[in-house]
């Protein structure tokens, strides 16, 4: 399963997508990860998902996803 569908699934199922955490790939960053919440995300696309950040919406491609977590149970990892 790959990260789009993950967060698909949480976004049309019981549970919540507002309640995940989505851990990045993001150079420069401390480990090189930036984590944001679930709330965050304002948009699923085809290859990406917009993000509302400080610096304005962002869009991330999915192939940058690291991990995805909800009420702190990590659900997906990549290895």
């Amino acid at each position: 399963m790959r990260p789009r569908d993950v967060l698909n699934r949480l976004k049309w199922s019981s549970k919540n997508i507002k309640k995940s955490r989505v851990t990045i790939l993001h150079r420069g960053a401390p480990h090189d990860r930036k984590t944001f919440e679930g709330v965050d995300i304002l948009e699923l696309g085809k290859g990406y998902m917009r993000v509302k950040s400080p610096e304005g919406d962002v869009e991330i491609p999915y192939h940058r996803v690291r991990k995805i977590e909800v009420e702190g149970r990590a659900i997906w990892e990549r290895d």
